[in-house]
C-alpha cells in the first residue's frame, strides 16, 4: 500500500540533508571548530616555541571557543613532530606550530627528512626573533668591525659556538660577508655554547635574542650587533648589522603556524584571520616582547613565499661555506 504522504516527507528530509552536506561542502570552515584542536610543538615545555606555542593556543581558544591542546613530540631537531602533523588528517584539528629551522634549514643540514614542506599548508606567521653577535664581556672588541679585523689578523684564534643547525649557518654566512674564517664548535644548547663564549673557551657566537638575553643583562657578554632591521627595544644600545657595517647578514628567524596539506581553504584562512588578529592586540605584544620576540602575521601566501626564499638562501650559504647536510 503506498503512502504518498510519508513518500512526500522522506523526499523532504533526504532534499534538506542533501542541501545541508551540500553547503558543509562548500563552507566546511560555517562550524568549524566543533571539538579541539590539537597544536604539535617539536620542543620541550618550557622552551620558547612552547611558550610562545602556549600563548597563541590559549588566545585562539578564546576566539573559537574550543580547547587548543598542545602536544609536544620532541626529538630529531624538531622532525617527530613535523612527521606527525604531516599525516594528520586534513580537517584542521591537527597543526603545527613550528621555528623556520624545520623547513629553512633542517633540509639543508640533513640529507634525508621524513616531511617536506609540501606536506603542509602555511596558515601564518607568529612572530620573529634575530640573532645576537656576542662575544665574552672580557674581551677587547667593541664593535663588530673591531672583531672582524681581529679575525684577519689571527685566523687560527677564530671559533664560533652554535646550537642547531642554524647558527652553523649564521657563522658560514658571517665569514661570507666578513671575508674570515674559523671553527664551528657545536653544543647541545644555546645556554651551553653561550657559556662557553663567557668562559671565553671561545670565541664569539650568533645566539638567538632570548636564549642570550639574561647573560647580556648580566654583563657576561656584549652585544656587537643584533641581525634585525631595527635595534631591539630590550638592547638599544646594541646596533644592527647594518649600522655595524655588515648589512649582508641581516637575517631572522620566525615561528608559526601550519596545517596539512589538503586542510579545506576555508579553514586555512579562518584560523589565518584569527592569529592575524591575535598578533595584533597588546596582550599579546606585551607577551611577545617580554621574550624577546617581535609579533608579526602574514597570509598563507606570504608565508609561503618567506618559507621558500629562506630554505633558497641558507642552501646557497651551505654550498659557499662548504657545509654539507648530514645522514
Amino acid at each position: 500500500m503506498n503512502h504518498p504522504i510519508l513518500f512526500r516527507i522522506a523526499a523532504f528530509v533526504t532534499a534538506v540533508l542533501s542541501l545541508g552536506l551540500a553547503q558543509a561542502q562548500e563552507n566546511p570552515a560555517k562550524n568549524f571548530p566543533d571539538k579541539p584542536i590539537h597544536v604539535i610543538v617539536g620542543y620541550a615545555p618550557g622552551g620558547a616555541n612552547d611558550i610562545i606555542a602556549r600563548i597563541m593556543g590559549q588566545q585562539l581558544s578564546e576566539a573559537l571557543g574550543q580547547a587548543v591542546v598542545i602536544e609536544n613530540k620532541v626529538g630529531a631537531a624538531g622532525s617527530i613532530a613535523a612527521s606527525y602533523a604531516a599525516r594528520a588528517n586534513p580537517d584542521g584539528y591537527t597543526l603545527l606550530f613550528a621555528p623556520s629551522s624545520i623547513f629553512a634549514t633542517n633540509p639543508v643540514m640533513f640529507k634525508k627528512l621524513p616531511y617536506s614542506s609540501s606536506d603542509f599548508v602555511p596558515i601564518s606567521m607568529v612572530a620573529t626573533f634575530p640573532l645576537i653577535l656576542v662575544v665574552g664581556a672580557n674581551q677587547p672588541f667593541q664593535s663588530a668591525k673591531d672583531l672582524v679585523e681581529y679575525l684577519k689578523l689571527n685566523p687560527k684564534k677564530a671559533n664560533f659556538a652554535g646550537a642547531a643547525g642554524v647558527h652553523q649557518l649564521a657563522f658560514g654566512l658571517f665569514k661570507n660577508q666578513t671575508g674570515t674564517t674559523g671553527e664551528y664548535i657545536a653544543y647541545k644548547g644555546t645556554n651551553l655554547s653561550v657559556a662557553a663564549v663567557m668562559t671565553g673557551e671561545v670565541l664569539m657566537s650568533m645566539a638567538d635574542a632570548a636564549g642570550v638575553s639574561p647573560q647580556l643583562k648580566g654583563g657576561q657578554v656584549r652585544g656587537l650587533a643584533v641581525t634585525s632591521r631595527e635595534r631591539l627595544p630590550s638592547f638599544p644600545a646594541i646596533p644592527t648589522v647594518a649600522e655595524a657595517g655588515f648589512p649582508g647578514l641581516e637575517m631572522g628567524s620566525w615561528m608559526g603556524l601550519l596545517a596539512p596539506a589538503g586542510t579545506p581553504l576555508p579553514i586555512v584562512r579562518k584560523l589565518q584571520q584569527e592569529v592575524n588578529r591575535i598578533v595584533k592586540t597588546a596582550i599579546f605584544k606585551e607577551r611577545m616582547n617580554a621574550l624577546e620576540v617581535t609579533p608579526e602575521a602574514s597570509t598563507s601566501e606570504e608565508f609561503g613565499s618567506l618559507i621558500t626564499s629562506d630554505l633558497a638562501r641558507w642552501r646557497a650559504v651551505a654550498k659557499a661555506s662548504n657545509i654539507e647536510a648530514t645522514d
